[in-house]
């Protein structure tokens, strides 16, 4: 193999590998900033693919309308700005600066400053370097290396959780990553000196114009593919956790399935794959409309990969199916494949957030993939058309059955950067009217209206709960002062007491007007009440010490703490604003994570015990089964009856050390 060969193939592989190497260090990095939301992950994922577009089109322009001697100036130069970017992300010179509004776009000033012209340079490579390959080796495009930009990315995309993330920190990480962009921009800027490059692909070079039919189709599968990655990913970390993992996990998936369509074809075989999408199609409209079917995480995220790796194939497989032949038109079908993945990621990452008060992402996606899988197969008889065509239609009705079981009983729906709540009335089995909070599956709060159970603390919150324990053990004898590190329904107001202070930190603006108008928590309390809107951890990193009693940390993100809240550096300003001998209450409650071992090792490392608090819950007062942490610097809180009785040992679990804000990695606290 030749040495210009061995460069291509070089500079493409290690590109890609960059560029998805980047993504999720550059994402968990604004997990502390902007509130550690899915919605974090969902807006880099819209940034990472608009920036690929615009590489893309960087490449597509480049080859058209410059001459070869300012294609290498431009190139070399804007791959000196690039490498600049980077050192500077490495160096910490683009500091990122809170806020509450706007966090899509300042999401996006962020990156765009940090790592944007870098990410640019690392997208346009692929499709720029197939086009030079063309007029240096005067062969037909060799779609062989997008198969190997997409292993180098999938590569970059198991190494993160599994090496890079439990073994080095946010720091080190950044350096050698803009080592590597050094690495990269050298190898490309020796084959753009050494390629002898032909000068722009004239427009009359192409024999036959590809159809517009074929061409939207350019657009479209991906498009499809992009919203079936994005719906899945939300599902995912909105449900579990918004950590890189689950953000990786997906997108390997939708990776694999484009190494497959474009670098063995041959494995594709589309008489059985669309049979096999229906089976997965008809499954998934199983599990979407048993929602409140609670599945291992293994087998949930197994079963949602799997999903999305058909669907994805065949999106992907039908776009290669239908690529361009000549030189002339391979840069616009890659552009046209990129301009879909962005338009994909954007529709799911920030339009149906807007749209649609309820999160239906998942069942449109399908829906559209469906509807396109009946353009494909058109052509191929009566039989594949009446399969597909009744497919779409079933999948129609679930969209809407979908929407009907979220409408029923429901009193307000309401969507945004934060999540998706919903406040359901109900009748329970006892016959109480009553009220949830839910965000998505997730109940985050209910009241049951009956007189003699209104101002009963329910779910999570009830008196032999760990919260329970801690407020009913502190300050007898005098008014409590208590802070709450996420509102919800307002339940622990509950507790409020004539004298009483509470202070509630809540992040997503939408919740406060919920907790007031539909339930009267906040407004039957006996406390005096005070709410700060933002991130909690900012908020109090912003404010002179409290003095709490009693500090709450509960601020969910589906079914998961964001991790930002759960670090050395957090518990930190947590301890400032702790009382003498106050008490941090940790709600861990989780199916997928064990949460204390990791807060015994932040209390530890804090100078301070820990103690978990198991309540088993009771159906006739609305309270469920809930898992508590306690944390004191003051071990005679601990040796009081009250709590001596209700607390246990928490058993340390091999592997979790302390995370900061620096490191962490929940592969340790997984319950598989």
């Amino acid at each position: 193999m030749s040495v210009s060969r061995l460069l291509f193939g070089g500079a493409v592989f290690v590109a890609s590998f960059l560029l998805f190497l980047g993504e999720p260090m550059a994402a968990r990095q604004l997990l502390p900033v902007f509130g550690g939301s899915a919605a974090v992950w969902m807006t880099c994922l819209v940034f990472f693919q608009l920036v690929l577009l615009g590489g893309y089109l960087y490449a597509h322009l480049v080859t058209r309308g410059w001459t070869r001697h300012w294609q290498r100036a431009l190139h070399l130069a804007l791959l000196a700005l690039a490498v600049a970017s980077a050192l500077g992300w490495a160096m910490g010179l683009a500091p990122l600066n809170p806020a509450v509004t706007h966090p899509v776009l300042r999401i996006f000033a962020a990156l765009s400053l940090r790592i944007g012209l870098p990410f640019l340079m690392l997208g346009a490579t692929s499709p720029l370097l197939q086009v030079w390959w063309t007029q240096v080796e005067r062969s037909p495009i060799p779609y062989r290396l997008f198969a190997l930009s997409n292993l180098a990315s999938l590569l970059a995309l198991l190494l993160y959780p599994s090496l890079i993330e439990p073994h080095m920190t946010l720091r080190f990480q950044r350096w050698a990553w803009a080592i590597g962009v050094v690495v990269y921009a050298a190898m490309s800027a020796l084959l753009a000196l050494r390629t002898p490059l032909a000068e722009p692909i004239p427009q009359q070079e192409t024999t036959t114009r590809t159809p517009w039919p074929r061409r939207l189709l350019w657009f479209l599968l991906p498009l499809a593919a992009s919203m079936q990655l994005s719906a899945v990913t939300g599902h995912l970390t909105t449900n579990i956790a918004a950590i890189p993992l689950l953000w990786i996990a997906p997108l390997g998936v939708y990776l694999i399935t484009f190494i497959l369509a474009f670098e063995t074809p041959w494995f594709y075989q589309r008489p059985i794959m669309v049979r096999l999408l229906v089976v997965m199609l008809a499954a998934l409209g199983y599990v979407l409309s048993h929602a409140d079917v609670s599945f291992p995480i293994g087998i949930a995220i197994l079963f949602f990969l799997a999903e999305l790796f058909f669907a994805c194939l065949f999106c992907h497989a039908e776009a290669y199916h239908l690529r361009p032949q000549g030189t002339a038109e391979s840069t616009l079908f890659y552009l046209m494949i990129a301009a879909g993945g962005a338009a994909g990621s954007f529709l799911i990452g920030i339009a149906a957030p807007l749209v649609f008060s309820s999160n239906y992402d998942v069942s449109i996606s399908f829906l559209i993939t469906a509807i396109l899988a009946l353009a494909v197969v058109w052509q191929d008889g009566r039989m594949p058309r009446l399969l597909w065509g009744t497919v779409s239609i079933l999948m129609l009705v679930l969209v809407f059955a979908l929407r009907a079981a979220y409408d029923r009983g429901t009193l307000l729906a309401t969507r945004n950067f934060y999540g998706s709540l919903r406040v359901k009335g109900e009748i329970s089995q006892h016959g109480d009217p009553t009220r949830t909070l839910l965000n998505g599956s997730i109940r985050h709060g209910m009241q049951i209206f009956s007189p003699a159970l209104r101002r009963t603390p329910t779910t999570y919150y009830a008196e032999d709960s760990g919260i329970g324990t801690a407020l009913a053990a502190c300050c007898s004898t005098r008014a409590r002062n208590i802070g709450v590190v996420g509102l919800g329904a307002g339940t622990l107001a509950a507790y409020g007491r004539p004298g009483d202070r509470m202070r509630f930190y809540e992040i997503n603006p939408s919740v406060l007007p919920i907790a007031h108008n539909l339930f009267t928590y906040l407004r039957e309390s006996g406390a005096q009440l005070t709410f700060a809107e933002g991130d909690a951890r900012t908020s109090l990193a912003g404010e002179q010490p409290q003095g709490f009693d009693v500090l709450v940390v509960d601020a969910f993100s589906g079914d998961a703490i964001p991790l930002h809240l759960l670090t050395v550096e957090a518990m930190r300003v947590y301890r400032r604003h702790l009382a003498p001998g106050g008490v941090l209450a940790f709600h861990v409650s989780n199916q997928y994570l064990d949460l204390p071992p990791e807060i015994g090792e932040l209390a530890t490392a804090a100078g301070m015990q820990a103690r978990e608090v198991a309540s088993a819950g009771n159906d006739a007062k609305g309270e469920f089964s809930a898992t508590w942490v306690l944390v004191s610097d003051d071990a005679a809180f601990f040796t009081r009856p009250e709590v001596a009785d209700r607390i246990t040992p928490i058993e340390p679990r091999a592997g979790v050390r302390a995370w900061t804000d620096d490191y962490s990695s929940l592969l340790k606290v997984l319950r598989w």
